[in-house]
């Protein structure tokens, strides 16, 4: 699956549209490289604000996978052989890096950017909060 291009117009009207003819009041996606918002409102339309994140300069420092909420960190899933991540590693921006548990539900973490990943930040199974850091990734240059 390949990622949804938020700078392309048909693509935003195209999501507006399946919102509003499902019944949706609002989406938001967050990703490292942006984020976006679409409200749809009753009446007149909707409002849809988008944030792209600034290009990194080469040579800039690590970026750090954050907890998206709160729960147990797992760096492997739970009914996995227990088998240690090697680092560093490479990784694409679509990697699978580990979970978040809640209860019995697990929410993926992926990598987000292409690199490599070099420290684990958070030891397995530990509670974690709200953009605790996870991982480090080192960006090509």
């Amino acid at each position: 699956m390949s990622a949804i291009d938020f700078s392309d117009p048909a693509t935003i009207a195209f999501l507006t549209d399946a919102l509003t003819a499902a019944g949706v009041k609002g989406l938001e996606i967050s990703r490292p490289d942006g984020q976006i918002r679409i409200d749809v409102s009753g009446e007149g339309g909707a409002c849809i604000s988008t944030q792209l994140a600034p290009p990194r300069p080469s040579g800039s420092a690590p970026v750090v996978v954050k907890a998206p909420l709160a729960g147990h960190f797992c760096a492997e899933h739970p009914a996995a052989a227990v088998t240690p991540q090697t680092l560093p590693r490479s990784v694409s921006a679509v990697d699978l890096l580990g979970f978040i548990r809640v209860g019995h539900v697990l929410l993926p973490l992926r990598a987000g950017h292409s690199g490599v990943l070099t420290r684990l930040l958070a030891e397995p199974d530990a509670l974690v909060g709200f953009g605790d850091p996870l991982f480090e990734i080192e960006l090509p240059s």
